[in-house]
């Protein structure tokens, strides 16, 4: 579907990082059908000193508090703030962002997510066998929406706070999700990306996305055969990105996670 339409992606001028110590957050731009999208990619100081040619990669997908048009929004929370914490991070994280009237599904933000992950290995190199999906929110329902449309274009998901069930009207379900496929979208899911590792995180006291949206989903996954890693924050509402990005372990399993031929 990319392939229909004019993606024109911008690069800002390179600066030099022969000495880098830190990884920086970068901006890009990416032109889909005449309309600019700015996003963000962070570039680990071992890419910018030209010593890591292939790293891990990480495509972010931001919540529903983080569309916008300024590609800002989306470096604020979840991943990108312990980025900000962990300049030594290690992987090259693509962050898009979707403005306020559109989804992840919406077809011209799926472009841009995938164009500008493309973009950024291009420029920068990446490990195709270690490319992972997380997101929060609205992001984590990106997250499960987009491993179900791409099943082998990931080693491992982390979706956070998020779920499968319809989004309602003003952010209408594309016709290949799984809510409009099948009258179980867990199970559809599940069926379709049980292969891959999940670390799946929810707040107990979420009243923004309810976290029978994860228990379910985990639930089908086990169903289906797979072992997904699930964490339940008793006491957490529905920010389970702040816990969630800063768990022990996580970033060494995933690191761990190779894409399956």
């Amino acid at each position: 579907m990319r392939s229909l339409a004019l993606v024109l992606t911008v690069a800002a001028a390179p600066a030099t990082h022969a000495a880098a110590t830190e990884g920086a957050f970068l901006p890009r731009a990416t032109e889909i059908n005449g309309t600019t999208y700015r996003w963000q990619v962070f570039v680990p100081a071992a890419v910018l000193a030209g010593e890591d040619p292939s790293p891990p990669v990480i495509l972010f997908l931001h919540g529903a508090g983080e569309r916008g048009r300024d590609g800002e929004g989306q470096t604020r929370i979840g991943l990108p703030a312990v980025l900000r914490e962990t300049p030594d991070f290690p992987a090259l994280v693509v962050m898009p962002q979707a403005p306020r009237d559109a989804w992840w599904g919406t077809p011209e933000i799926e472009q841009l997510a995938f164009a500008a992950l493309d973009a950024a290995v291009a420029e920068f190199g990446g490990d195709a066998d270690r490319t992972y999906l997380t997101g929060l929110s609205l992001g984590g329902f990106g997250t499960w929406a987009y491993a179900y449309r791409y099943p082998d274009r990931f080693a491992a998901l982390i979706p956070v706070c998020g779920g499968v069930s319809p989004l309602g009207s003003r952010l209408p379900t594309p016709a290949w999700h799984p809510a409009a496929v099948s009258p179980d979208p867990f199970g559809e899911t599940a069926r379709t990306i049980a292969p891959l590792p999940v670390w799946v995180f929810h707040g107990a006291r979420d009243r923004r996305v309810p976290v029978s949206e994860s228990q379910s989903m985990v639930a089908a996954l086990e169903a289906a055969g797979a072992s997904p890693r699930y964490t339940e924050y008793p006491e957490v509402g529905h920010d389970a990105w702040v816990p969630a990005y800063r768990e022990e372990g996580l970033f060494a399993w995933l690191f761990a996670q190779r894409r399956s031929r």
